[in-house]
């Protein structure tokens, strides 16, 4: 599936150049930048058990499965500071996506002064939200720490989240699921793997596209001023 960002757009751009300035910040461990994406997995059992490996011979799965319904997988991640955090939920409602909010405030980053949060337009991943899951004090104290920054429509590429949710998916997701809690093991497992990994390097996102670049190669999106 290919994001296709529309050409001459000064909406788009503005976006854009919005998160790649976030990106190219200084470090700063009292005002960390983290990404925030989701993704569905389709939860599937085993009809027939799998025939194990043998040598020369890979293990062997049946090509029939029973549907098990979904599950989401909320992710936050600070790319700088190669950390992720990955949570398995039932749905992912305003209000569930309210209550990540308040875990990474609180728990995560509870000596933040602020916390920037980059995210896609997704209708839950609005400040509102926090309205509909909270009393209006405690909504107005999350949001007064953090900074809400939003990829432009057709830019999921800018979110960072995106990344980490690929190698999740590809590393730890890709097979057969039977339910939640086998899900929800697999994931903490993966990421507490991924947060102590020794070379910290492999952990860390490199992010090196910036407003420059983006002023050159993809200048097609700037919209044409008319002197």
């Amino acid at each position: 599936m290919w994001c296709i960002p529309p050409e001459q757009n000064a909406e788009f751009v503005c976006a854009m150049e919005n998160v790649l300035e976030v990106y190219h910040r200084p470090y700063d461990p009292k005002r960390p930048v983290v990404c925030m994406d989701e993704t569905s997995k389709q939860l599937v059992k085993e009809t027939r058990l799998p025939q194990p490996a043998l040598p020369g011979q890979s293990e062997r799965f049946d090509y029939e499965y029973e549907r098990n319904g979904t599950t989401n997988v909320f992710l936050f991640c600070e790319p700088m500071a190669g950390r992720r955090r990955v949570a398995v939920t039932d749905r992912r409602t305003k209000c569930d996506w309210a209550e990540q909010v308040r875990m990474l405030m609180d728990v995560h980053y509870p000596r933040a002064e602020r916390v920037t949060l980059v995210m896609d337009n997704l209708n839950t991943h609005a400040l509102a939200s926090l309205y509909e899951a909270f009393e209006p004090s405690e909504a107005r104290r999350l949001i007064e720490r953090l900074e809400v920054v939003y990829t432009p429509k057709h830019g999921s590429w800018l979110n960072m989240a995106e990344i980490e949710l690929g190698v999740l998916s590809r590393q730890c997701m890709g097979d057969r699921v039977p339910d939640q809690p086998t899900l929800a093991a697999a994931v903490d497992r993966w990421q507490n793997d991924r947060n102590r990994s020794r070379s910290r390097s492999r952990a860390i996102i490199d992010w090196r596209f910036t407003t420059a670049d983006a002023r050159i190669k993809l200048r097609r999106l700037y919209p044409k001023i008319n002197e």
